[in-house]
């Protein structure tokens, strides 16, 4: 056992280095922000059997910190249509507020912003280890189709 000589009393290493690592640590928070795009077949704003959601989509995500900073991230939806950011940072320093935006659909038919808003601004104030859902965003085509009359 190897021990080390503290303020005159001998204690094992194993506590001094805990001590040590854990009197000049932040403590760590970690936050993820998801959504989904969707493309709007129907162009009629509410996400319906009809719809599907769209593989690789861009998305733009801008937070801003308890200290000011900003942090861009930028994301690509999966084969089921989710994107996600996620972030570990100092708790002291940590999102307060965020943009989530669209940028850009890459599927052949689907590539008009359907929703009025260019983004969805909000505040983030979940503990650590918890997820914001962002609302779908929408995309539609220029024509729909004859089933959606």
């Amino acid at each position: 056992m190897m021990l080390a000589m503290v303020t005159g009393r001998v204690v094992p290493a194993v506590v001094v280095v805990m001590a040590l690592l854990l009197c000049g640590a932040s403590e760590a928070w970690t936050g993820e922000i998801r959504g989904r795009v969707v493309c709007d077949v129907c162009g009629d704003s509410s996400v319906g059997p009809e719809d599907h959601v769209l593989q690789g989509a861009e998305v733009a995500v801008l937070c801003i910190t308890k200290s000011g900073d900003v942090f861009n991230y930028q994301a690509f939806t999966n084969s089921k249509g989710v994107y996600k950011v996620a972030e570990t940072m100092p708790e002291s320093d940590r999102w307060v507020s965020c943009l989530a935006r669209p940028l850009s659909s890459f599927h052949e038919h689907c590539t008009r912003r359907g929703d009025a808003h260019s983004g969805i601004k909000f505040s983030y104030n979940l503990p650590s280890g918890h997820s914001h859902t962002v609302k779908p965003f929408l995309y539609k085509p220029a024509a729909a189709p004859m089933y959606c009359s």
